[in-house]
This record gives structure tokens, C-alpha cells and sequence, in this order.
């Protein structure tokens, strides 16, 4: 395990009892982010995934890039003279398509940030940034900033899983809010982003 999330895990671990039990049980943070995957196409795997399970995000993006199977993964431009039918075809919605048009657009445009310049942004002024985008929440950021920028401080207190993980955790009957994650996290600072690995495994995640 690395360094880094060896010392998450045991500053979380001397939190209380319930972290304890629960890292002992999980086990070491296996977080795997993909570093140097550019914010345009973290964004758009992101929007891939958005209120879907894994499974259903896999296959859309599966399809999305078979329609290029030579890029790699497909460029804006690409994205830009791709018909909205073959889009549907992977299985986005008319919102989605517009969403990830308008990030290809944004990139062309240079409003999404290439990888040196967002490395070099800190984690609210890239969200802030960003989350101007159509259909781009904050959610969305927060996702880039852990598994692209490789950022340790992020909690997605808007995550459902998240959220539930904590209400499981700490055997709560209902989920806390978004205010209320945000308060309970600050204890997890700086490892937040390790914090919330843990609490997506909660329950068998």
C-alpha cells in the first residue's frame, strides 16, 4: 500500500472505534486513480457514469468507444462530428449528448483546462470553473479531482454512497445532508479522499 494511504488509514483508523473496525475489516486503501487523464476526458467518463449503476456506465462507454477504435479515446473534435443517433446509440441521453458536446466544445475553447494547467489549479477554483458547463455538478469535479489530479482531500458530499456509508458506519436511521457531510468530514481533513474510498466499501461496496 502506499505511504500516503498507509497514514490515511491509520489517521482514520484512531478516529473512534466504528473507523477502526471497519479498516480492519476492508483492509488497506486500494484507491486507483488514473493520473495524467486529461480533464476533458475525465469529465466525459464521468458523465458517462452519472446516476447509473458501474455496470450500465461500463457499457456506454464500451460503445462509445467502439464507435473509434482507432483514438484511443475520441477527441473533441471527434465528439463534435460524431451524429447525436450514434451517440444514442451508446445509450446517453439527449442531456447527456448535450453535456458532453458542450465539454467538447468548452475544450476546444480552452474553458476545460488541458492536464499541466488543472494540475497547477487548486481543487474550488477548478470546480468552480467547470461546474459552469452544462450539466457539469460538482459531483462531476470532485470525480476528476480524485482519480485524474489524484487530489487527498476530496469528500463528494453530495454522494449518495458516501452519505450511506456514513448512515451504515455509524448506524444513523437516515443519511446525513450535504451540510452536515461537509461538517463531519472536516475531521477526516487531510484525508478525505482515502475517507471516502473507505465509506463507498461500507456494507459490502
Amino acid at each position: 500500500m502506499p505511504d500516503r494511504y498507509r497514514a490515511a488509514s491509520h489517521f482514520l483508523a484512531a478516529l473512534d472505534d466504528d473507523w477502526r473496525r471497519h479498516i480492519a475489516a476492508t483492509g488497506p486503501c486500494l484507491h486507483q486513480p488514473h493520473p495524467a487523464r486529461d480533464p476533458y476526458e475525465s469529465l466525459v467518463r464521468a458523465i458517462a457514469y452519472q446516476q447509473l449503476h458501474a455496470k450500465a456506465g461500463d457499457a456506454i462507454l464500451g460503445r462509445l468507444l467502439a464507435l473509434f477504435p482507432a483514438s484511443g479515446f475520441p477527441r473533441p473534435e471527434q465528439i463534435l462530428a460524431t451524429e447525436f443517433d450514434q451517440l444514442r446509440s451508446c445509450g446517453f441521453s439527449a442531456s447527456k449528448i448535450a453535456t458532453i458536446q458542450g465539454i467538447a466544445q468548452a475544450t476546444l475553447d480552452g474553458v476545460v483546462p488541458d492536464y499541466a494547467t488543472a494540475l497547477a489549479m487548486d481543487d474550488e477554483g477548478l470546480i468552480e470553473r467547470l461546474v459552469s458547463l452544462r450539466g457539469v455538478g460538482r459531483w462531476t469535479v470532485e470525480m476528476l479531482l480524485i482519480y485524474s489530479l489524484e487530489r487527498p482531500d476530496v469528500l463528494p458530499a453530495d454522494d449518495f454512497g458516501v452519505r450511506e456509508g456514513y448512515r451504515r458506519l455509524k448506524g444513523l436511521e437516515v443519511q446525513p445532508n450535504r451540510r452536515q457531510m461537509i461538517e463531519i468530514g472536516l475531521a477526516w481533513s487531510p484525508y478525505r479522499t482515502v475517507a471516502a474510498w473507505y465509506l463507498w466499501r461500507v456494507g459490502g461496496r
